[in-house]
């Protein structure tokens, strides 16, 4: 097996975390050229591999919180002479996104030849454990809150007789801040077509403090769920305050459960708050 190198990613002063590519690869790189896995001869390979089947963290958003996050890139990866290596990353670019500003790379850098399994003599699964720690120190931190959102993928397989495949952006996928949300129904138990009140926190990840803190100005709903139904109905929604408190009136009706739900956006994930339940009287 040939051996492979890392090349560390740079722009300007920032030095992102180092991505495995092909040693063969390496003094082919673009000058000044900062994208991941990025080689002229890799791209200009004839018959590389043919990669499918990208999925990030099983299709589902990525949210992280103030710890270590890690999550699967995997794809397939297909050759007539096999497969022998393949990598994947998320990155983020400046406004053309032509340059590789921030990096979600391999969590394990001592594993390399053994990330794609062999599934018949011409196909393989990657399978590539990513790592996102906001906690990281800067400027080779990973997360912080001006990134969360959506990120490109990049992927790169090679075949057995050493000519590789690479995709910077196969396409994207989003890395959120988490959010937390909190609920709590009072009085309990209550009289029937008396006002219940809801009070309640909508927090979130802050990626440059490592803390969470509250959300302002957000819409929150309301929703009750009748004791022996399935079914969540939104009451009202209400707006987040400064502190990121919330808190919501209704008329109680029969025994049930009240929750607070945030939808999220581009850069924040969704959450309910754990149900409250009631009893009617």
């Amino acid at each position: 097996m040939r051996t492979r190198a890392f090349v560390a990613l740079t722009t300007g002063a920032l030095a992102l975390t180092a991505v495995a590519v092909p040693a063969a690869h390496a003094d082919d790189r673009p000058t000044g050229s900062a994208l991941p896995f990025s080689s002229a001869s890799a791209a200009a390979a004839p018959g590389g591999p043919k990669i499918s089947n990208v999925s990030v963290n099983g299709g589902k958003t990525v949210t992280a919180g103030v710890s270590k996050k890690t999550f699967n890139i995997k794809f397939t990866a297909k050759d007539p002479q096999g497969i022998d290596f393949g990598i994947a990353a998320l990155w983020r670019g400046g406004p053309n996104a032509d340059r590789a500003e921030k990096l979600l790379s391999i969590a394990d850098h001592t594993n390399l030849d053994n990330l794609c399994k062999r599934v018949d003599s011409t196909t393989s699964t990657c399978t590539i454990k990513v790592l996102a720690d906001p906690k990281a120190p800067i400027p080779e931190g990973d997360l912080d809150n001006a990134n969360a959102g959506r990120w490109n993928i990049a992927v790169y397989a090679e075949d057995k007789r050493g000519n590789g495949t690479e995709n910077q952006r196969y396409g994207t996928h989003y890395v959120k801040r988490a959010a937390k949300a909190t609920a709590k129904a009072t009085p309990d138990p209550i009289k029937k077509g008396k006002t219940l009140t809801v009070a309640g926190s909508l927090t979130r990840a802050n990626w440059d403090t490592n803390k969470y803190a509250g959300f302002a100005g957000q819409s929150v709903k309301l929703q009750y769920k009748k004791k022996g139904t399935d079914t969540w109905t939104t009451v009202k929604t209400v707006s987040s305050n400064s502190r990121g408190k919330v808190e919501a009136t209704t008329k109680a009706s029969a025994d049930g459960s009240y929750r607070f739900t945030y939808g999220g956006s581009t850069s924040t994930g969704s959450v309910s708050s754990k149900a409250d339940a009631v009893n009617v009287t």
